[in-house]
């Protein structure tokens, strides 16, 4: 088999648990034919580009850089760079191989004099959530040890769902490190140790939140679990170069003219682990191996994998793909499962505290 054709076949094992979404939901069926002669076709059509090219393309910047219409500023130091919004999606879909997000991030972080697509190389995706004004009030009352128990808890309650509609199991191990909030600068951090399935390899989500008047900036690093002392090594460089700008920054919050956000920092920190989230294990981290897959390989791969739907009709199941309609309550729909990594983390409704 071609190097060629194993990265194809790395990414339809990875797309695997979409399986029972594509039979569940008729808009995702394909309009013509069979698997394999997509495969041909779009194998044929596929455009491949040389690795040092697209390193080379990306639009690397250093120092001061402004994120959004004037919201913050990152001082970055010598050891990192920043990649703006539009080359961030190219690093994390075309050389890093994820699914493309509808909402890019503002921008990126990436340690300077390292290759990308290098097994050293890391990333920090930045995003902005308009939220509105995070109280910090329960910052001392919170004890994460009973919280890392619930997350726990609603992991597995989550994973019984995902086990019955097809996806991969998630198991939160426990702090890869405890969660701190410096009160001074409105900076909160921390990260958890996920292992996904029978994976052999954890892997680690190591996250920032930047509260500011109107919302939050929301800082997560793409790297592996064996990578952690790097990342903690990194983390008060990237924590020293975030700030709002005057105008954005929490202490000039106007009780009488911004939203209150609905949750707090447990929140933040907790995220979204309801049990019926269906996380899949699509995550940035897992998937930088996946070089150089082209935007036209992931156009099938999302819309058209899976038999079309009449078809898979016609045939007797040996067991059920889907929970039924009369098993999920009304009021409760079942949601989309999460792509990234970085949909873990963004607070749930049923979960905000």
């Amino acid at each position: 088999m071609s190097i060629k054709d194993s990265i194809l076949a790395a990414a339809l094992a990875a797309v695997l648990p979409f399986m029972p979404a594509a039979y569940a939901n008729p808009e995702t069926e394909p309009e013509s034919a069979t698997v394999s002669e997509e495969v041909s076709e779009t194998d044929d059509s596929a455009q491949w580009v040389d690795p040092e090219a697209f390193v080379a393309s990306l639009q690397l910047q250093t120092g001061r850089i402004v994120l959004g219409n004037d919201l913050a500023t990152l001082n970055l130091p010598e050891s990192l760079v920043f990649l703006d919004s539009e080359n961030a999606q190219r690093l994390l879909v075309d050389g890093w191989g994820n699914p493309p997000d509808d909402v890019p991030p503002l921008g990126m972080i990436l340690p300077a004099g390292v290759s990308p697509l290098a097994d050293e190389s890391w990333g920090v995706t930045v995003e902005y959530e308009d939220s509105g004004y995070v109280s910090d009030e329960d910052a001392a009352d919170i004890d994460y040890s009973d919280m890392l128990e619930d997350m726990q808890a609603d992991m597995r309650e989550a994973n019984t769902w995902r086990e019955e509609n097809g996806y991969e199991t998630v198991e939160l191990v426990g702090w890869a490190a405890s969660p701190h909030y410096d009160a001074e600068g409105k900076k909160l951090h921390w990260a958890k140790e996920l292992k996904f399935g029978d994976s052999e390899t954890n892997t680690l989500n190591y996250n920032i939140r930047v509260l500011g008047r109107k919302g939050v900036l929301v800082l997560n690093f793409v790297a592996n679990m064996d990578q952690l002392a790097e990342i903690e090594a990194s983390v008060p460089a990237v924590l020293a170069a975030t700030d709002f700008n005057p105008g954005q920054r929490y202490a000039e919050f106007d009780p009488d003219l911004d939203t209150v956000a609905a949750y707090g920092l447990g929140a933040l920190v907790a995220g979204k682990v309801a049990a019926k989230t269906g996380l899949l294990a699509m995550l940035l981290v897992l998937l930088k191996k996946f070089w150089f897959i082209p935007v036209v390989v992931f156009g099938w791969l999302f819309k058209r994998i899976g038999l079309r739907k009449k078809d898979s009709l016609s045939e007797p199941a040996s067991e059920p793909v889907v929970v039924a309609a009369a098993e999920v309550p009304p009021q409760e729909p079942v949601q989309a499962p999460a792509q990234t990594v970085m949909d873990l983390n963004k607070p749930d409704d049923a979960d905000k505290r």
